[in-house]
């Protein structure tokens, strides 16, 4: 027996989210069945840095899973990848120690949230990008607002109301905000982020961005510890995990 690391790319465009759901078609799920086929029908079950929801897209999403077939590791990215569905990649995969784990080894999290703010949208970027009809909102301020989140903090104001976790303090290393053409992207890494975190971010500094939000009201909101401070859920179809990781 043997465990695999693997780096895996996806468009989560047609998915309910990674995570197995009973009657949806999931990343895990779709993953899972080429490795029975693989393991004549035994049931390996992978293991991942994290969820991702609905819409929701990865080019660094990290899995583990544990295998006692004799494949050279240099030949398991072709065997998956010529069985997966073509939303699904297998970047790179190598052998690991018995004892990692994909979710509980994580040192870190990149991820990346972008706006079209060209006047017509591409039909092919739909949907990878959020339309922002034109708009060019006001970096600056939104970079300044940005300054806030940076450091050590309870961020309870940027999770969902729904999360069952308990401890909301994270530390977020670094946000950018870059103009791509006329594409708006912000990069956002972290130790570790709560569910819906990072869409909540990109959501209220893009309220900065389009003067409906003070930029000191982000820091406000931080303090306050209240999601109804905090701005929108920015659209899933925006977002990316970009990388994962590990010390």
């Amino acid at each position: 027996m043997m465990r695999l690391r693997a780096t895996i790319s996806y468009d989560g465009t047609l998915f309910a989210g990674y995570q197995v759901q009973p009657g949806e078609r999931t990343v895990q799920l779709e993953i899972e069945k080429v490795l029975a086929k693989m393991h004549k029908g035994d049931i390996v079950k992978i293991t991942a840095s994290g969820r991702t929801d609905a819409r929701v897209h990865a080019t660094g999403q990290v899995i583990h899973f544990d295998t006692p077939l004799q494949i050279p590791v240099e030949k398991y990215q072709k065997a998956l990848n010529v069985q997966l569905p073509r939303d699904i990649r297998v970047l790179t995969v190598e052998q690991v120690a018995d004892d990692f784990h994909a979710r509980y080894d994580v040192s870190g999290k990149r991820y990346r949230y972008i706006w079209d703010c060209s006047a017509v949208q591409s039909p092919f970027r739909r949907h990878y990008t959020i339309e922002a009809n034109g708009i060019e909102p006001n970096v600056e301020a939104m970079q300044r607002a940005a300054g806030a989140i940076i450091g050590t903090h309870d961020f309870s104001c940027f999770c969902a109301a729904n999360t069952s976790v308990v401890d909301k303090v994270r530390t977020v290393h670094g946000l950018e905000l870059a103009w791509h053409g006329q594409e708006l992207h912000m990069t956002i890494s972290g130790t570790g982020f709560l569910y819906n975190m990072v869409r909540i971010i990109a959501g209220t500094l893009w309220e900065v961005g389009t003067g409906r939000r003070d930029v000191d009201s982000v820091a406000q909101a931080i303090v306050s510890m209240d999601r109804a401070i905090a701005g929108k859920t920015a659209p899933a179809h925006g977002l990316y995990l970009e990388q994962v990781f590990y010390e």
